[in-house]
Formats: structure tokens, C-alpha cells, sequence
């Protein structure tokens, strides 16, 4: 009788044992999770900071631009502004203009026009951010066709921000346009005639003086 109280008590002994060592593991475990889990918390810190403090450069670098070009277009310009917002889980770039305080929706609100000259600013912003600019020449296909000038101010200020822009940027456009003020600043110039249902592409020889 004694001896198999004996055995029994050595096997809840081996059981106790192995729960204990089972405990320890499981302890380990946990221990190496939360610190994992805390690390995790730190990088997604980290890295929101970095994601935000890149958005504020981007808003401040896109917005500045565009808006220099609206500015040094039109009188009494629109302020383009950028706001990155949390839509549906995901990270968006909201674009609208401001004016007198207000915001304004650029395609419901504003002109074609100040459509026109934001959208292309953007796009010469946007390639000056790009890290490997393999390509130095933009291509336009009427970028400014809902401008209607009559007094050729807004055309001339139009042709100056891009001869600048081409300058300082050392970038070259190639514009397909009927805007002759940016034909004048323009250093080489092709025109297209349709001729018996054929394309025909002669180089104007432009003066010297211009």
C-alpha cells in the first residue's frame, strides 16, 4: 500500500513538473511577444513621424510651386493647397485652391484656365521631387487651351513662367499649343499642316531678334 502511494505521488510529482516547465515555456514566450509587440508600437511610431513629416514637405513643395505659378499668371490669385487625409484606410492627397480664406474645388469652382496653369505646374513640380530624373523633357498637349486672352497679358505671362521654369529647372518642354507667345519663346518651332488628308511638318525659321 505504501509503495503505490509512493509511485502515485512520484507521477503527480513528473506531472507537476512537466505543467511547470510547460508554464516557463509559455512565460518565455509571452515575455519575447510583448517585446516584439513593443518594438512593433516603437517602429509604427517611427515610421507615422517619418510619413508625416515627408507629407509636410511634400504639401510645402507641390503647394509652393503651383502657387508661384498661379501667382506670377493671373491678378489676384488662387492659393493651391494639398492636405493628405485618411480616406476608406488608406492615405489621399486632397487638392483644392483657397481664396480670401475660403477653400474652393478646382473643377467645379474655379476656370479652366487656373485649371489648366495649376495642372501643369503640378506636373513640373512632381517630376522635380522624382529621386531619378532619367528624363529631362515633359511633353503638353495643349495645356493651356481654356485660357482665352484677348489682350495677350495672360499668354505672355504664361510664356515667361515657362521659359523660367525651363531655365531654372534645366528641363525642356516640347508643347504642341496655338499660342503664338510661347511659340516666340520657344527655341525651335515645327508646324503642322493637313494637306490632301497627310500630315505635313515643316521648321519655322524664326527671326533672330525674337
Amino acid at each position: 500500500m505504501l509503495n503505490q502511494l509512493r509511485q502515485i505521488v512520484e507521477r503527480k510529482k513528473g506531472q507537476r513538473d512537466k505543467v511547470v516547465s510547460l508554464l516557463s515555456t509559455c512565460k518565455k514566450e509571452i515575455d519575447q511577444l510583448r517585446e516584439e509587440i513593443n518594438f512593433s508600437e516603437q517602429a509604427q511610431t517611427i515610421i507615422q513621424k517619418v510619413a508625416q513629416e515627408t507629407q509636410k514637405q511634400l504639401e510645402w513643395h507641390i503647394s509652393e510651386v503651383v502657387t508661384l505659378a498661379l501667382a506670377s499668371t493671373f491678378d489676384n490669385p488662387y492659393v493651391f493647397k494639398t492636405e493628405f487625409v485618411q480616406k476608406r484606410g488608406k492615405t489621399e492627397c486632397d487638392l483644392f485652391f483657397e481664396k480670401d480664406g475660403f477653400r474652393v474645388d478646382p473643377i467645379t469652382e474655379a476656370g479652366g484656365g487656373t485649371v489648366d496653369v495649376a495642372a501643369f505646374a503640378l506636373r513640373v513640380a512632381m517630376w522635380s521631387l522624382a529621386k531619378l530624373k532619367w528624363r529631362s523633357t515633359l511633353i503638353f498637349d495643349e495645356p493651356f487651351k481654356n485660357i482665352n486672352d484677348k489682350t495677350r497679358k495672360i499668354h505672355e505671362r504664361i510664356a515667361d513662367m515657362v521659359k523660367v521654369l525651363s531655365r531654372k529647372l534645366k528641363l525642356q518642354f516640347i508643347i504642341i499649343t496655338m499660342i503664338p507667345e510661347l511659340e516666340e519663346i520657344a527655341d525651335r518651332v515645327f508646324e503642322f499642316n493637313l494637306i490632301k488628308g497627310k500630315t505635313k511638318i515643316e521648321e519655322k525659321i524664326k527671326n533672330k531678334n525674337t
